[in-house]
This record gives structure tokens, C-alpha cells and sequence, in this order.
């Protein structure tokens, strides 16, 4: 199980950039956690510690573009955070 929030966006409604700004916080908060998580273990993989951080960095771009977002680009960017959180915390 994830320390990160396991939210139901199912209803969201295209634009609210609130919200979408909510989903891409819980993502880069799992990645982290994750990076945190790696870099405590024994020995810790520098090519996941790698792929996490580019991960989150990409995350933090996005969540950055939400400022200026239109809505409907505020909506796209929430549906795809809101599947990849969820596939996060499936696996």
C-alpha cells in the first residue's frame, strides 16, 4: 500500500484547474516518496533513482504549465495524471 492519497477523480469535470492541479501533486508526491524510498535502500538503483526523478520533473513541467493552462488543456492534463496515479498505485 502507497503513503500517498488514494483519491477518486472519476467525477472530475473538464477545467477546473484546482483539481488538476490536486492529481499532479498527488503524482509527484508518489515519486517522492519512491525516490526517497530507493535512495534508503541498501543499495540503491541509481538507473530507477534516475527514471524517478525525470518522471517527477516532467510532472513538475506540467503542473507548471496548469498556471496558464486553457481549461480544456487543464482537463487533459487531469486525465492523464488521474490514470498514471492510478496505475502508480496499483503497481
Amino acid at each position: 500500500m502507497s503513503d500517498t492519497p488514494n483519491r477518486d477523480f472519476s467525477q472530475l469535470e473538464g477545467g477546473d484547474e484546482l483539481q488538476a492541479a490536486d492529481i499532479v501533486r498527488d503524482v509527484v508526491t508518489w515519486y517522492n516518496t519512491q525516490l526517497a524510498a530507493e535512495r534508503r535502500a541498501p543499495v540503491p538503483d541509481e538507473e530507477r533513482i534516475d527514471e524517478l526523478k525525470q518522471a517527477r520533473q516532467a510532472a513538475l513541467a506540467d503542473q507548471a504549465q496548469l498556471a496558464t493552462a486553457a481549461p480544456e488543456e487543464a482537463a487533459r492534463i487531469a486525465a492523464i495524471y488521474a490514470a498514471r496515479l492510478k496505475e502508480l498505485n496499483e503497481s
